[in-house]
């Protein structure tokens, strides 16, 4: 999946978003997402990359544990037949739960 069809199948989740992270000052009222690509997944033959795979974070950002929003954006990614894993937490510093959804594009 190319970086426009991210950024596509973001869009389709009907929420702020941002790669990587808002600008300081700028992060809208919860919920939204960040994105970011953190590392990849090559497949070498003979040498060469064969297969170029992405590791793609989504992150949502509530401030309230939102199971409807988390199942809006799953919707999406099942839509795409994106295999995904999902991790939760709570940051104190900022009062905010993060919905970490890693998969590879």
């Amino acid at each position: 999946m190319e970086h426009e069809e991210v950024i596509a199948m973001v869009k389709e989740m009907g929420l702020p978003f941002a790669y990587d992270h808002f600008a300081e000052g700028e992060s809208p009222n919860p919920p939204f997402i960040c994105f970011l690509y953190p590392n990849s997944h090559n497949f070498s033959a003979d040498g060469l990359v064969y297969h170029k795979a992405n590791a793609l974070h989504l992150e949502l950002y509530t401030d309230l544990k939102e199971p409807k929003t988390e199942e809006q954006v799953e919707a999406v990614l099942d839509t795409h037949g994106i295999y995904y894993d999902k991790s939760e937490v709570w940051i104190d510093s900022e009062n905010l739960y993060e919905i970490l959804y890693r998969m590879e594009v």
